[in-house]
């Protein structure tokens, strides 16, 4: 996990639609860039849907929401409408920015050790300074953290 207080590595990644998102794209505006394991898992849907319930609150404090993956753009396209989700999820299947935001980590389940992304969410101020890092991310109530710390 990077830590507070330095500036945020650049990137450019296609969101659900195939459009291409750069975080420079957002000067002047609050990003809460988020990294989950995977679409459609009950986690990753939580933490969506309780995303796109604040993004009202979270467009007014003149911020936005940016979910990353290693999920396909056509993985995300049937993630963003079924749930109907407010903001844009970016493809990154080569993991350059994944592994830019130390969210690259080794995992175990049932004993057995595995490399994944690590549910982890940054607030990166409208300078594009990372203000707050978090990888003890609850799913089920982050949109409602970070939608208080705008």
């Amino acid at each position: 996990m990077l830590e507070t207080g330095i500036i945020a590595p650049s990137f450019t990644l296609p969101d659900q639609d195939g459009k291409m998102h750069s975080l420079e794209d957002y000067k002047g505006k609050k990003v809460i860039l988020y990294f989950y394991p995977k679409d459609n898992t009950p986690g990753c849907t939580k933490q969506a849907c309780n995303f796109t319930e604040r993004y009202p609150q979270i467009l007014e404090k003149n911020a936005v929401v940016l979910g990353i993956s290693k999920d396909s753009v056509a993985s995300h396209k049937k993630f963003v409408d079924k749930y109907n989700l407010s903001f844009p999820l970016l493809s990154d299947p080569e993991l350059k920015v994944i592994l830019a935001y130390d969210v690259w980590k080794e995992k175990k389940n049932y004993g057995k050790s595995y490399m994944g992304v690590v549910r982890t969410t940054y607030l990166i101020d409208d300078n594009g300074m990372i203000v707050l890092s978090n990888d003890k991310v609850k799913a089920a109530t982050d949109g409602d953290v970070m939608t208080g710390k705008l």
